[in-house]
C-alpha cells in the first residue's frame, strides 16, 4: 500500500540519518526521529484484515493549502458492531487535485479504493460515504453510487447543525456585533486584561469564536448572557476612546440586547452542545441519531418568528441530505424500533448490524487537515508534496 510504503521509507531514512546531523546544541541529548514500529506493524495488520473482510466507510474532503494547491484527503474506517481501538479511522490517501469538482473527487475516491484493494476493488464492501454538503461533493456522491451499488452518501450532520447555528447568528446582529467588538477590546491589550482580572479575578477572558469552528459563536453568546453585568462594568472602567470600546458600550445600552442573549441561551445553545457530542468518536449510531432527533424536537419548540426561520433552515439542510433517511432506518432496525418508512434499506442483516458504530459526521477527515496544516508551517514551505505526504501519513498513524 502506497502510504505504508511511504512510512517504511520514512522510518528507514530516520534510522540511516547521521547522528552528527541530529545535534541541536552542544551537550544536547541525541535522539533519532524514528516511527513507532509496533504501532506501524499494528496498522499494517489492521489494514490487511480490512482488505479481506470489510465493510468500510469512507470520508473525503478537500481544502486549499497555503501554496494554493487543492488537497484532497480520504479517511476510512471499518464498519463493525464490535468496533474497538484496532478499527480506529485512519488516513488512506492524500493527493493534489488539478481542479476541485465532482469529477476529480470521484476519481480520487476510486483511486483511494485501489490503494486499499490493489488486486481488485471490493465495490460492495464500501457501504458509507461521508462528506460535507458542498455541491461538488453531492454530485460526486451521485457519480460514486454508480460504481459502488450499496454505498449511501450522508453529508455531515454536525455541519448541518452548524449551518442552523449560522442562521441564528444572522438573526441577532446586535449580539454578533457585541461579540466581535468585545473580542477586539481585549485582543493584545494587556492593560485592559489586567483591568478585567483586577475587577473579577475568577472571570475568564471573553471567548474568541472562530466561524469555521462549529458552535463557538453560540458558546460565546452564552458567556455574555452569564456575565452580562460583569463585562458591562469592565467596559465602563475603560476610558480609552478606541472604536471597539465605544461600539461595545453603545451596544450594552440597547434595551433588547439582554433579551436577545436570553433567547439564544434558552432556545439555541443546545445546538453547540449537540455538535460537540456528534464530534466524539466510537459512539453508537443509535445514540447519535437519537441526539439529532432530540435536536429536531427542541428546534420545533423554539417560539416566535425567529423560531420559524430556524426550523425552516433545519428542515432544508436535512431534506437535502439524501442518506439521512436511510441512516435513521438503520438506527431504528438496530434499536428494535418499528420502521414505518416504505423505503427499503438496501443491506443484508449482517451489513445493517455493522453500522452499529458508523459515524454520521466528517470530523475525522477535518482533523486530518488540521494535522496537514500544522506540518506545513512557514519554515517548512520548501517541502515537496511527496515528502509532505509522507509526514502527513506518519502523523495520522499516531493515536
Amino acid at each position: 500500500m502506497t502510504l505504508l510504503l511511504c512510512l517504511i521509507s520514512h522510518a528507514v531514512y530516520a534510522k540511516s540519518k547521521p547522528v552528527a546531523e541530529m545535534k541541536s546544541a552542544p551537550g544536547a541529548e541525541i535522539r533519532k526521529p524514528t516511527l513507532k514500529c509496533s504501532k506501524h506493524e499494528k496498522r499494517k495488520t489492521v489494514m490487511s484484515r480490512e482488505r479481506i473482510h470489510g465493510p468500510i466507510w469512507v470520508s473525503i474532503d478537500e481544502t486549499t493549502d497555503v501554496e494554493g494547491r487543492y488537497i484532497a484527503n480520504a479517511v476510512i474506517g471499518k464498519l463493525d458492531s464490535d468496533a474497538d481501538v484496532d478499527s480506529k479511522p485512519f488516513l488512506l490517501n492524500c493527493e493534489v487535485l488539478e481542479k476541485c469538482n465532482h469529477s476529480t473527487i470521484s476519481r480520487f475516491f476510486d483511486a483511494s479504493m485501489h490503494i486499499l484493494w490493489p488486486s481488485g476493488v471490493l465495490n460492495e464492501k464500501v457501504l458509507l460515504f461521508l462528506s460535507d454538503a458542498a455541491p461538488n461533493m453531492v454530485k460526486a456522491g451521485q457519480s460514486i453510487q454508480v460504481f459502488y451499488p450499496k454505498i449511501i452518501h450522508v453529508t455531515c450532520i454536525a455541519h448541518a447543525l452548524h449551518r442552523v447555528a449560522e442562521t441564528v447568528r444572522s438573526l441577532f446582529s446586535d449580539v454578533d456585533s457585541l461579540i466581535s467588538s468585545v473580542k477586539k477590546v481585549f485582543l493584545k491589550a494587556p492593560s485592559r486584561i489586567k483591568m478585567l482580572k483586577d475587577l473579577y479575578p475568577d472571570l475568564c477572558l471573553p471567548p474568541e469564536p472562530i466561524l469555521t469552528r462549529w458552535g463557538t459563536w453560540l458558546e460565546a453568546a452564552q458567556y455574555y448572557y452569564e456575565n452580562y453585568n460583569k463585562i458591562k462594568n469592565v467596559l465602563s472602567h475603560l476610558e480609552d476612546e478606541a472604536v471597539a470600546i465605544n461600539t461595545a458600550k453603545s451596544l450594552f445600552e440597547k434595551p433588547n440586547l439582554r433579551n436577545d442573549l436570553a433567547f439564544i441561551s434558552d432556545n439555541c445553545v443546545f445546538l453547540a452542545q449537540a455538535i460537540t457530542q456528534l464530534e466524539s468518536q466510537n459512539v453508537r449510531l443509535t445514540e447519535n441519531v437519537s441526539n439529532v432527533k432530540k435536536v429536531i424536537e427542541k428546534v420545533e419548540g423554539i417560539p416566535g418568528s425567529k423560531g420559524d426561520l430556524i426550523r425552516s433552515k433545519l428542515v432544508e439542510v436535512l431534506s437535502k441530505n439524501k442518506g439521512w433517511e436511510t441512516i435513521c432506518q438503520i438506527s431504528d432496525i438496530i434499536s428494535g424500533t418499528e420502521v414505518t418508512s416504505e423505503h427499503r434499506v438496501p443491506f443484508t442483516t449482517n451489513e445493517i448490524t455493522s453500522f452499529s458504530k458508523a459515524p454520521i459526521t466528517s470530523v475525522d477527515v477535518e482533523r486530518s487537515f488540521s494535522r496537514y496544516k500544522s506540518i506545513l508551517r512557514p519554515d517548512r514551505r520548501h517541502f515537496t508534496f511527496q515528502h509532505l505526504k509522507f509526514h502527513v501519513a506518519a502523523n495520522n498513524f499516531e493515536e
